[in-house]
Parts: structure tokens; sequence; C-alpha cells
């Protein structure tokens, strides 16, 4: 089976009808087919505290949603491990030029070790 990788951006957009990506996400998902979606603890940890802002009703749409990555066989959520942070922490610092967050630099080096 085919995987996707699932980057914050994606899953806020997918959360929130008022997201300007929120439409483009839906299509672009509608379009995947029968796909494995990868995505990150880390990427997770993102999502949850964007959502943190949203009040009472956005935090619980988004747990509720990490609770079902979790327990979906379409999705594969890597965890964040030491050897992980350490590589990625490598990444940004070497990036000093980039405005990559740490979590985009572990997310580019799971999608590198996945081709």
């Amino acid at each position: 089976m085919r995987e996707v990788f699932a980057d914050a951006g994606y899953w806020i957009a997918m959360l929130s009808l008022r997201d300007e990506l929120h439409a483009r996400a839906v299509t672009a998902t509608e379009g995947l087919g029968a796909v494995r979606m990868v995505t990150t603890r880390m990427v997770l940890v993102e999502v949850l505290n964007f959502m943190a802002g949203a009040g009472e009703y956005g935090r619980r749409l988004a747990a509720g949603m990490v609770d079902r990555l979790e327990r979906s066989p379409d999705v594969e959520i890597i965890a964040q491990t030491d050897m992980q942070f350490t590589a990625a922490l490598e990444r940004y610092a070497s990036r000093a030029d980039q405005s990559w967050s740490l979590t985009d630099c572990a997310s580019f080096l799971v999608m590198e070790q996945r081709r």
C-alpha cells in the first residue's frame, strides 16, 4: 500500500472548517484512494498546540482526532525517540538559513527514510 506523509498543516486543515486550506485538504484526501497515512508524534503535538487556542470545542476536536488516528489501522504514527530528536536538532542547527521548525526537520528525516 502506498504511504503518504501528513504534516501538521494537513491535519489542521482537515480539522478546521475555517482553515483556508480546508477545502483543498478534503479534495486531496478524496483523490488519494487507498493509502496508509504516516505522521509523527511531533506533528500531532504541533496540531494539539495549535488547537489549544481554539477554545473548548477546538481542543476536544483535536484530542478526538488524535485518539482516532492512534486507533486507525490506516495511520502510522512514528514515535519521538532520542535518536530522532538529536538528528532533527542537527538538521535544524545546520540549516539556519531556513525557517523550518524542529518538527519540520524531524518530518523531513522520516520522509527521507521512507523514500
